[in-house]
């Protein structure tokens, strides 16, 4: 099997199959990898963040493929046979190390030669998964449960969510886009142009968050997933986890009794929750303290619940979201 030139591919958890081991690249050039794609660059990327960024920057030149379909929890993913061997076809795999650790074990094993790894392009590092200045305080809860056996990068204190960040996410576009260059140098120009406007629409999205949250009642946000570590630094906010990083693991009561008493003295009006995992634990926590719900999207995935057709569509109503809740002024 010829592994094609690599282009940008990111990976989600699933069951890895030895089948890997005979996916070692051969290599073959860059035109010859994108006959089969109508001329175009074969980019796999592991999940939503990883796709955005290759349909934004690679526009007419690539075919890009996930491994994470609409709707399905990235965390949860588990890759079939046929994904697993069509990893080591890729031009280019697109991935965040520690996210998915069983996709991190195929991408080693994928063989191919232009593999971006996001968490290499940023800092992974963040306040504790559940976030702000009460961490200490529930010490001895997890940072996160592990899932199938995984933490999620919470073991070594760090949060993956780096795309929640604008200005990190904008360092992951132009490693993205070097990347695409370095795999495809007969459309450099290109990459180079659609990265620069994609890193311009990002810093004023940052822009809009820094001046949208300067002037708030309250810099504490309750939510179900701590995935929005990255954000919360980013703009001087408090995150207060119910779980940790994996969104289906359940608190403990001392846990849930910590956020009453939290959100009594913080000021606290709204419990968020994320549209790919259930509801049930923030509605219960509203109630129990008389808050209001809203949606914080974490941006795992687009599907026709989110508020949103795009990355940039999402957040803005995850900005949205956070003034409403934290009073904006």
């Amino acid at each position: 099997m010829n592994a094609r030139r690599p282009i940008a591919v990111a990976l989600t958890a699933g069951a890895v199959s030895l089948g890997l081991l005979t996916l070692s690249a051969c290599g073959t050039s860059p035109s010859d990898a994108a006959e089969g794609k109508g001329g175009r660059l074969d980019v796999v990327a592991s999940f939503y963040p990883m796709q955005y960024l290759a349909e934004e920057i690679g526009g007419g030149h690539v075919a890009v493929r996930t491994l994470t379909a609409p709707g399905v929890e990235p965390h949860d993913l588990e890759l079939k046979p046929r994904q697993i061997g069509e990893l080591g076809e890729a031009d280019v795999l697109l991935y965040l190390k520690g996210l998915q650790p069983a996709v991190d074990d195929a991408v080693a094993q994928a063989g191919v030669r232009h593999t971006v790894d996001a968490a290499t392009l940023t800092s992974l590092d963040s306040p504790a998964a559940e976030g702000g200045e009460h961490a200490d305080e529930h010490a001895e809860e997890p940072a996160g449960d592990s899932h199938d056996g995984h933490d999620h990068g919470a073991s070594e204190g760090l949060d993956p969510h780096v795309w929640l960040d604008p200005v990190k996410y904008a360092e992951i576009a132009r490693g993205v886009g070097a990347a695409l260059g370095k795999a495809d140098p007969a459309h450099a120009a290109d990459y180079e142009k659609n990265t620069d406007a994609l890193v311009k629409k990002l810093g004023d999205l940052d822009t809009a968050f820094a001046t949208g949250l300067k002037n708030t009642a309250t810099r504490t946000f309750i939510t179900t997933h701590s995935a929005f570590g990255h954000l919360a630094q980013r703009y001087h906010l408090e995150q207060e986890g119910i779980t940790g990083v994996d969104p289906e693991s359940e608190p403990s009561p001392a846990r849930i009794k910590q956020l009453q008493d939290i959100a009594k003295a913080d000021k606290v009006t709204t419990v968020f929750f994320e549209t790919l995992a259930s509801d049930k634990t923030a509605k219960t926590l509203a109630r129990d303290t008389g808050l209001k719900t809203d949606v914080l999207d974490p941006l795992e995935g687009i599907t026709d619940k989110s508020k949103g057709s795009d990355y940039l569509a999402v957040m803005r109503a995850n900005l949205a979201a956070l003034q409403k809740a934290l009073g904006a002024k």
